[in-house]
């Protein structure tokens, strides 16, 4: 029987976990994003609530796609798959949810804060980060001239 739970609606940005092979590597990453980061302009954190359902088990991005509802009330999505919880630097796949929809680039868990804070404001774009990924496609800061 085919699952049918939505990608909730919630107040802070999704961070949202479809692998369940390591709960350590899930608990780590959450760690890392629930840290303040220190700014020349002060601290800040990562407006985000955490959903490890088993119901978004192994979904593929076309699959989460069909699971965002109508009304979404935010424009990207942070996901923690197979990939961010086997790899040593866990890097997030973030998803366009708004400009174009399915596009994505990775994350490292140190840089979600930085991401979320200005995506939700619309301080920036989508595109200013994915347009910055290293060679790997992994956003790890913005490249210094």
């Amino acid at each position: 029987m085919e699952n049918l739970a939505f990608i909730p609606n919630t107040k802070d940005t999704l961070v949202l976990r479809t692998n369940f092979e390591s709960d350590e590597n899930w608990k780590a990453i959450c760690d890392v994003i629930r840290m303040p980061v220190h700014d020349v302009a002060g601290d800040f954190i990562a407006g985000v609530e955490f959903c490890d359902n088993p119901a978004f088990r192994d979904l593929t991005l076309e699959e989460l796609l069909t699971k965002v509802p109508g009304g979404y009330n935010h424009t990207f999505l942070f996901v923690v798959d197979k990939f961010a919880i086997q790899s040593s630097e866990h890097p997030i796949l973030v998803i366009d949810l708004y400009d174009k929809p399915g596009r994505t680039f990775r994350a490292i868990p140190s840089q979600i804060q930085g991401i979320e804070n200005n995506l939700s404001i619309a301080n920036m774009d989508f595109y200013e980060f994915a347009d910055n990924v290293d060679y790997d496609g992994v956003f790890r800061d913005f490249r210094t001239p």
